[in-house]
């Protein structure tokens, strides 16, 4: 890393947890101010020399305590100082007027200082940007807006150097050219010495792996002896849900009465504050954690990570695993507990990546213009631009170097007029041109709310769920009544109205969505469409669904597994069929009064609920009647009133049923009517400027940000339907709440590769996915005959575990 900036090159450093990365991300930049002489008090040289960023505010103060320690050790006169949203006021006063030598901050603090009056100035000195664990931050909207400042800062202090760390990338040479000012640029890539390998094992409980299932309860009380057995222990989950119910787990058999914690971003921040200030003093015995703890803040001596349920990522497993022991030369220990049988697959698969180090594999990522919006804003709050001079600083950066210049005017016309649907509005015109050519923004007032609402993280938002009544009769619209309580709103983004759902002890059917409120009647069904309710979950990534499939064909891998596991494998192969890797397995099978359809495409829940979706529009065209679906992470299952394909192989074409050109209209005409297309768009409007959440004086509550962005794009809806805002706001949801990319690559690589098999009861594959009929969220269509009454079809698992152990060949008995 010394050689490097001896060189004036930029770096990117890859190492594993423990090896010292930050410190060998300082340690040039602590050379050269040891060798300064005399800072000026004013002038040249009197400005900030590093700029630290760090995607969490804890780690910036994890840093801020650590850098401290060496500099007072060895006596340098070095100033560093930290501010991030938390930081007081006069302080960070006193920073503008007296810069630190080091500065550890967030990357919203210097899209902060991007906007402010007299930024270039400030950092006219500016030697390094150091971004710690960038595998987090750059290939999203919040990398997008970084990418963009320190295009800004290069602008600033030509000559300043980008200096990246990470200890989890699979493709280097991605992330160096991401980071690299230009096209003709270049970025030394420097890879530290491997880690001690970790000790990764996975829990069998009682010698056994349950067929179906998300939380691991089954395997508490050997977590407990584990936890007995180490000293502190991170615990990682995948969702808040899940990590409230280890946590109550845990606690209801504490017979030795351990200090075991909660950790996760729902939690206050005082609360998370005492947690991690008691983990760093080493009062606890236990933590249980969602991603919060995830990223490389040295909490104290961590003895063992325990991951609950299965990882969904290699990349992931890998940055928990380090959270154990942070030092080079020992290896971590780590224990995997699978909840599921499919999820013992995916351990297994993360389990053998972690030991080649082949960690997930990352998407290239183009710019987002609701990003750039906001940063152009900023650039004209700090000074006036020339439209061609930013447009060239722009395309330096990495997510936006194939922006076309038709492109980047509309963004900032967007930013000048608000498009042209809104241009009579005052209110959208943020900013003006100058007699010399230049923008620059309106006014002082103007810039002052741009630099109150800058960022790209759009807290999710939560929807009152109140008791719908019609006012003035059973024609007139429905209104709110009483509050039953609150619910996260992407719950309810891809409801259709009559969908029944359980909250808060009761069955309700959903009715719609008025500003903040989720309006809802009481169900007179008993059994919910849509059962439960819960934090989001991770998707597997495709590198590791892929890991998966291949692991499922190949027979001699299978040894690698548990017996009962193994043998399920064979029954499922006597039953049914083994799928190869590139083919798509479709079961159909009937059940009481209803068809059954259960694919196995192994791409993440997110991708399986979007083509669920798709599929039943396309089965109610053609009159099979669709009733219903449920996903998981590995399968899916679809019912219908009449049976899809019979015994004879005779009814509906399946490879025209997956045809990729449902991403066509099927996809736009479900995106039309549904709320997400207004929820995507209120983060859009956000993010880039057009509404201000925050104001001078007050802040406007999420049912007003609702209203006004909801106005906005129905307006835009009638009289603009290709503004700049409407398509961001589609690829936003296609990306990130549908998986559509993936959801595209699964249907191309199945095109003629898709193997049916008619069953006359379920398979073993089956299992995991039917019992989720009584537990999880379930969707369909509008027929009155949606609910599907779980208990009475046989779906519980003792009895679908029964079902499909009947008839077993003896030397498969073990599969139960």
């Amino acid at each position: 890393m010394i050689a490097a900036a001896e060189a004036g090159s930029h770096a990117l450093l890859v190492a594993p947890t423990g090896g010292g990365k930050t410190l060998a991300g300082f340690l040039p930049s602590l050379v050269e101010l040891a060798e300064r002489g005399p800072r000026p008090a004013f002038g040249p040289g009197s400005g900030v020399h590093t700029l630290y960023l760090s995607p969490l505010k804890a780690l910036t103060t994890d840093v801020e305590r650590n850098l401290m320690t060496p500099i007072r050790e060895i006596g340098l006169n070095i100033h560093v100082e930290s501010r991030t949203g938390d930081t007081k006021q006069s302080k960070k006063a006193r920073q503008r007027e007296f810069p630190p030598d080091i500065l550890l901050t967030t990357p919203e603090q210097l899209a902060l200082f991007c906007a402010w009056d007299g930024a270039r100035d400030y950092f006219a000195d500016l030697k390094c940007v150091v971004l710690d664990e960038v595998h987090a931050i750059w290939s999203g909207k919040r990398g997008d807006l970084l990418s963009l400042g320190l295009g800004r800062l290069q602008q600033f202090a030509p000559a300043m150097r980008r200096v990246a760390l990470s200890a989890t990338v699979d493709d280097p040479e991605m992330i160096a050219g991401w980071l690299k000012p230009g096209l003709d640029d270049s970025v030394t890539i420097v890879r530290g010495d491997p880690s001690a390998p970790p000790v990764v094992d996975v829990l069998v409980s009682e010698g056994k792996v349950p067929w179906a299932g998300h939380t691991g309860q089954h395997a508490i009380p050997e977590v407990y002896e584990a936890l007995k057995r180490s000293g502190m222990t991170l615990i990682f989950v995948n969702t808040r849900w899940q990590a409230e119910f280890v946590f109550q787990s845990l606690w209801a058999i504490n017979e030795d009465d351990l200090p075991i914690a909660l950790h996760h971003g729902s939690l206050a921040a005082e609360q998370r504050r005492k947690v991690e200030a008691a983990m760093a003093r080493g009062d606890l015995r236990a933590v249980v954690c969602t991603s919060t703890l995830d990223l490389g803040i040295d909490w104290g001596d961590v003895d063992l990570v325990i991951q609950l349920a299965a990882p969904k990522g290699a990349s992931r497993l890998v940055q928990r695993i380090g959270r154990a022991n942070h030092r080079l030369d020992e290896p971590s220990r780590a224990l995997m507990v699978p909840a599921s049988r499919f999820e013992m697959l995916e351990c297994q698969a993360a389990r053998e990546a972690v030991a080649e180090n082949a960690f997930d594999w990352e998407p290239v990522h183009t710019g987002t213009l609701d990003t750039l919006a906001q940063h152009v804003m900023g650039c004209a709050c700090s000074e006036p631009f020339a439209l061609d001079d930013l447009y060239t600083e722009i395309t330096g950066c990495g997510p936006y170097r194939g922006l076309t210049y038709e492109a980047f005017e509309e963004v900032v016309d967007l930013v000048a007029t608000g498009g042209y649907a809104l241009r009579t509005y005052e209110r959208f015109a943020r900013i003006v041109r100058t007699q010399d050519g230049k923008w620059k923004v309106r006014n002082a007032q103007t810039a002052q709310r741009h630099r109150m609402n800058v960022g790209t993280i759009v807290a999710a938002a939560t929807l009152n769920v109140r008791i719908a009544s019609r006012r003035g009769g059973a024609s007139k619209q429905l209104i709110g009544g009483r509050k039953v309580g609150e619910a996260e709103e992407n719950y309810f983004e891809q409801m259709s109205p009559g969908d029944t759902f359980v909250f808060a002890g009761q069955v309700w059917a959903f009715q719609g969505i008025n500003g903040m409120d989720a309006l809802v009647t009481h169900a007179q069904d008993r059994d919910p469409k849509i059962p439960s309710w819960g934090g989001s979950k991770f998707p597997m990534s495709t590198s590791l669904a892929s890991r998966v499939r291949a692991m499922i064909q190949d027979r001699d891998h299978w040894r690698v597994l548990p017996p009962d596991v193994q043998e399920w494998l064979e029954l499922q192969e006597a039953r049914s069929v083994i799928p190869d890797a590139e083919t798509l397995l479709v079961e159909t099978f009937p059940r009481g009064s209803r068809h059954f359809l259960v694919a196995y495409p192994f791409e993440g829940g997110l991708a399986h609920a979007t083509l669920c979706m798709l599929l039943t529009r396309r089965l109610d065209r053609l009159g099979v009647g669709p009733l219903g679906f449920v996903c998981t992470d590995y399968s899916l299952a679809i019912w219908s009133i009449k049976p899809l394909i019979d015994k004879n192989g005779d009814g509906l074409d399946l490879g025209a049923l997956f045809e990729p050109d449902m991403l066509g209209d099927d996809l736009e005409s479900w995106l039309a009517e549904s709320f997400m297309m207004k929820r995507t768009f209120r983060n859009c409007a956000l993010i880039s400027g057009l509404i201000e959440k925050r104001q001078p004086g007050n802040e406007k509550t999420g049912r007003q940000v609702t209203f006004s962005t909801d106005l906005i794009y129905d307006v835009l809806r009638r009289h603009q339907p290709d503004h700049l805002l409407l398509k961001t706001a589609r690829a936003d949801a296609a990306a990130g709440l549908l998986d559509v990319a993936r959801l595209g690559q699964l249907l191309e690589r199945i095109r003629g590769q898709i193997k049916h098999v008619p069953l006359e009861r379920p398979s073993p594959f089956c299992v995991p996915v039917l019992v989720q009929i009584g537990r999880e969220r379930v969707g369909g269509g509008q027929a009155a005959e949606m609910i599907l009454d779980a208990s009475a079809y046989g779906f519980d698992e003792e009895t679908l575990i029964a079902e499909v152990m009947a008839d077993a060949p003896p030397e498969l008995a073990g599969a139960e």
